[in-house]
């Protein structure tokens, strides 16, 4: 159903009467808005479709995060090393072997620098439970050097009231001699943590070999699949153009977040190692491998890296003063990168609008968690790009755009 109306003004008379009454132009005049739409058409059908496509859509992608978080990973994944296979096929390297070789020598690469810092990452998760104990004794000692708390108060205030009530009324005070129960605190069981530890990191080691396998597969196809998505774009020649010069736009928008996103985790991750190594903090170069990895995770990867440097800073120096003094510079750091150097960098080589990239951000992060968090930028930089070059959607593409 359509709502609109248009009105057609007679050329004939010398005046024309609108439907009120109260106004009259000339016949000339009348002429020239012949056919003036006064309302735009609004096809109510057609929109609550849309609405509706877009609830089951997500509704869709939030139950299925299993099999879509791997897929567009995957993708992701083949879009950033799709440069790196180009040039070695100039090398008359066939495609399949280059990336085989590619994906082989970077899963060694990752293999070598985790085994290289096995022992040091060892011995920082076996001083958590140590780290755990100190920091509640020292909470204790403090609550019990410090003053006394509400509750105390109360108690003490309330004893004093009972006491001058029971001298006044001449009672005889209530026998204090009540056997106290005390509620031992359970210790920490590193092997209640096991387990669940356990199926988390063999869920994340099947969901990276998916991620690994779409990633060769895309590789080794090469254009082919970016062909077919021609053919299915449609019969003419200008939409099979269309589609490739989109397809070709999300290569590179894709590319240079991906390109971003490695440089800033990697300052990150160097400033952080020399920092700690300056302060005096045991494992830097694993906390430096540890906050480029977290920074990938936007947002909570910064706040899991500053609280784990403060509890294990805490734990070797046994002071509050360096563990704040620990995590207040890797929360400076993450500062420094997340607002002052990311979004600039971001919004250049992506021309995409911060507040966007951070709502875009946050949605993905409640329709998938931390991968959400992960992926929301480039599939915005996705989103973006279709929507420039869809007349239809060219305004959310607007403000998408910086």
């Amino acid at each position: 159903m359509v709502y609109g109306s248009k009105v057609s003004l007679p050329a004939d008379d010398h005046t024309v009467v609108s439907s009120g009454g109260a106004a009259s132009v000339p016949a000339a005049a009348a002429d020239d808005i012949t056919g003036v739409e006064l309302h735009t058409p609004v096809n109510l059908r057609s929109a609550s479709l849309l609405v509706i496509a877009v609830l089951l859509g997500l509704t869709a992608l939030h139950l299925a995060s299993a099999v879509f978080v791997p897929l567009v990973m995957g993708v992701m994944f083949s879009y950033a090393l799709t440069p790196l296979v180009d040039r070695m096929v100039l090398l008359h390297i066939p495609r399949t072997l280059a990336a085989a070789i590619l994906l082989v020598g970077l899963l060694g690469a990752i293999g070598s620098v985790a085994y290289s810092l096995s022992d040091d990452t060892v011995e920082l998760i076996e001083s958590l439970p140590e780290v755990v104990q100190k920091l509640r004794r020292s909470l204790e000692e403090q609550r019990a050097q410090g003053p006394a708390g509400t509750m105390e108060k109360v108690q003490a205030a309330a004893s004093e009231i009972e006491r001058a009530a029971a001298e006044t009324s001449g009672d005889p005070e209530p026998d204090r001699d009540v056997a106290k129960v005390q509620i031992e605190k359970p210790k920490l069981n590193v092997k209640d943590y096991l387990w669940p530890g356990t199926l988390g990191v063999a869920a994340a080691a099947a969901n990276i070999t998916i991620v690994f396998i779409i990633a060769f597969l895309l590789l080794a196809a090469g254009d082919r699949f970016r062909r077919k998505m021609a053919k299915l774009a449609g019969p003419t020649f200008s939409k099979k153009k269309l589609t490739l010069h989109a397809l070709d736009e999300i290569d590179r928008q894709v590319q240079r977040y991906m390109l971003v996103q490695v440089f800033t985790s990697a300052l990150v991750g160097v400033a952080t190692w020399l920092a700690f190594l300056w302060i005096g903090v045991e494992h830097a170069a694993v906390w430096g491998v540890l906050t480029f990895v977290l920074n990938f995770i936007p947002y909570l990867g910064s706040i899991i890296a500053t609280g784990a440097a403060m509890l294990v800073g805490f734990a070797q120096f046994g002071s509050l003063e360096m563990a704040l003094l620990i995590g207040g510079v890797e929360m400076l750091i993450n500062l420094v990168e997340g607002y002052v150097v990311t979004p600039l960098l971001t919004s250049r080589a992506m021309r995409m609008n911060p507040v966007a990239v951070f709502a875009g951000v946050l949605a993905w992060g409640w329709l998938w968690g931390i991968w959400g968090l992960f992926l929301g930028v480039p599939i915005l930089v996705v989103i973006k790009v279709v929507c420039d070059r869809v007349d239809e959607f060219k305004v959310v593409g607007e403000l998408l755009g910086k």
